[in-house]
């Protein structure tokens, strides 16, 4: 999986890409949200868009970042879900959990 991050207006948008599985992106992602949230960063907008597949170890490692950054006081919000992943997330009453979006300015407006 490839990963870049930038910053609007105190955001963290994380641009991913490839998929989230065990041994191929899973660590990545919690490498990345441990990353900014060491570097205090705490609003942090996945952006999915890329991303083809995530399996049940994708699916944990997205929880797990997710307590992470509540825990650290900080929200982590999902951009542009395909339907696949979005699927995957309703499926296992997980989507319910996260905000998520369509468009990025909206995302981004939705931390402030």
């Amino acid at each position: 999986m490839q990963v870049v991050v930038r910053q609007i207006n105190g955001v963290s948008i994380v641009d991913m890409e490839g998929k989230i599985t065990i041994g191929d992106g899973d660590v990545q992602l919690r490498e990345t949200i441990d990353s900014l949230l060491e570097l205090k960063h705490k609003k942090i907008l996945l952006n999915m868009e890329r991303i083809g597949y995530m399996d049940s170890s994708g699916v944990g490692q997205l929880m797990n970042c997710f307590s992470t950054t509540q825990e650290a006081g900080g929200q982590l919000k999902l951009l542009n879900l395909s339907s696949k992943i979005q699927d995957v997330l309703q499926i296992t009453r997980l989507l319910a959990l996260f905000d998520y979006y369509t468009e990025e300015e909206q995302a981004i407006q939705s931390f402030e």
